[in-house]
């Protein structure tokens, strides 16, 4: 991590955002009242001239594993959920560059008419220059979902930190949504998640975290200022990191 002040603890952050996430209380698709609350959100880290990233799922839109679950050939119902990410990524782009924010959708499957390829460097450029780069079609390849997407990315602009936006705040040893008494934790190590099965995030986006000893902060995305209090190393949800 780097500390950069007194204010913020994170210089460069890459946050993970689900899909369903853009919906709002909406049955499908992207909800206008959530990307004004996410230009705000993400306003606050930019003021603070965090060099921020971000990857967001496509659940609103097509889930791959869902396809495939209904029959669909794997690699292609993969390749529309990627190609999925990129319309969510292109309505917060515009969200955001209209209220003045800079920012840049990089796409991991090319489709040059439509936004830039990925390149880490040119990514890594982008980001020292003050503008938000928001990362498409997740890693690219089939049979990876976009957490593993996430933590590649982070990995690969050598973020302090990936912040992992959902909607509890933190992680519980079951669905706190679901069951009364769950039990949240404050911390966490990358073996302990494996070990007890707890859905953070994938097996393999987990594995990579640990392999490459990259921190993950699990927090709730729906209170006001969470984000940028995230960055800011308060105790806004469940640190993941050790062996």
């Amino acid at each position: 991590m780097t500390a950069i002040g007194a204010k913020t603890h994170y210089k460069r952050v890459l946050v993970k955002l689900s899909g369903e996430a853009l919906m709002g209380d909406d049955a499908f698709g992207i909800n206008p009242g959530v990307l004004d609350y996410l230009r705000i959100e993400i306003n606050a880290l930019v003021a603070e001239k965090v060099e921020t990233a971000l990857v967001i799922g496509a659940g609103n839109i097509f889930r791959g594993v869902a396809g495939a679950a209904s029959g669909m050939d794997r690699p292609l119902a993969d390749n529309m959920g990627m190609l999925a990410t990129t319309i969510n990524c292109l309505a917060l782009t515009d969200c955001l560059n209209q209220a003045g924010i800079r920012t840049v959708v990089m796409s991991a499957i090319p489709m040059t008419t439509v936004c830039e390829s990925f390149n880490r460097d040119a990514a890594v450029n982008h980001l020292r220059h003050g503008r938000v780069v928001i990362f498409a079609g997740g890693t690219g390849n089939p049979f990876f979902t976009t957490d593993t997407a996430a933590v590649l990315r982070g990995l690969e602009i050598d973020a302090d930190i990936i912040c992992k936006a959902t909607r509890v705040d933190g992680v519980y040893d079951r669905d706190p949504l679901k069951e009364e008494g769950a039990i949240k934790y404050d911390t966490l190590t990358f073996a302990e998640i494996l070990r007890r099965n707890l859905k953070v995030m994938d097996a393999a986006a987990i594995s990579l975290a640990m392999d490459n000893k990259k921190p993950l902060l699990v927090f709730n995305m729906n209170r006001k200022g969470n984000i940028l209090a995230a960055v800011q190393g308060k105790n806004v949800g469940t640190i993941v990191n050790g062996g």
